[in-house]
């Protein structure tokens, strides 16, 4: 089974399968934190409501995703809440993109190739080799989206994600987004597991258009 991490770098897997879509560094960021803490929450290692994130149970999972924020969680000596871990898992991003890319490619999905530009710079390039798992995420999330199948309680955090970090946009055309929001909306009411953890995104996200604001006067 593909952790949300990995699932979120092949949903933005451009439609030729070479490229990722580029999105802002903080969607990116708080995507992959919130994945990472509804991992877990599915795994029964911690729970949230709107108030506390809670450590229910510290055992690793073998996990090199998910066993460092795991760690942190049960190394901490005061209770927060979802949204302070958020912020401080989103510090782990770039190890959860690289760890998560290398997976896919360990799999077999994705397949690393080294390009030379100009012969001084180089840029890598992951196209799928296995294109079966990217279909399946984003052809599942689509479905979803834009018929009247029931999601599957993964479908529900990948979506209710992927909407916090505004990921949608980059994906889907205007008229797309329009069409699609009011199931998005309906989706939103069935996430149980990671309401807290998406509310947090959100909160941050309004934190950061006030604090830019002003500077923008």
């Amino acid at each position: 089974m593909l952790r949300f991490a990995e699932e979120i770098m092949l949903l933005l897997l451009d439609d030729e399968g070479e490229r990722f879509l580029r999105v802002p560094d903080w969607s990116l960021r708080y995507a992959l934190a919130g994945g990472i803490l509804m991992d877990l929450a599915m795994e029964d290692r911690i729970d949230t409501d709107l108030e506390k994130l809670i450590l229910v149970d510290p055992t690793p999972l073998g996990d090199d995703i998910l066993d460092p924020v795991l760690a942190d969680i049960a190394a901490a000596t005061e209770t927060h809440d979802a949204r302070y871990w958020v912020e401080r898992t989103a510090n782990r991003a770039d190890e959860t993109r690289e760890a998560a890319i290398a997976r896919l490619v360990s799999r077999g999905i994705l397949e690393r190739r080294e390009d030379r530009f100009l012969w001084v710079f180089r840029s890598r390039r992951y196209p799928l080799v296995d294109g079966r798992a990217e279909r399946e995420v984003k052809l599942r999330i689509m479905e979803v989206l834009f018929s009247e199948v029931v999601p599957t309680p993964r479908d529900v955090v990948i979506i209710c994600l992927a909407d916090a970090c505004g990921i949608f946009t980059e994906l889907l055309s205007k008229r797309e987004v329009r069409h699609a929001l009011p199931r998005i909306e309906l989706i939103r009411k069935m996430d149980l597991i990671g309401r807290a953890v998406t509310a947090a995104i959100w909160d941050i996200e309004v934190s950061l258009a006030k604090a830019i604001r002003p500077h923008m006067a």
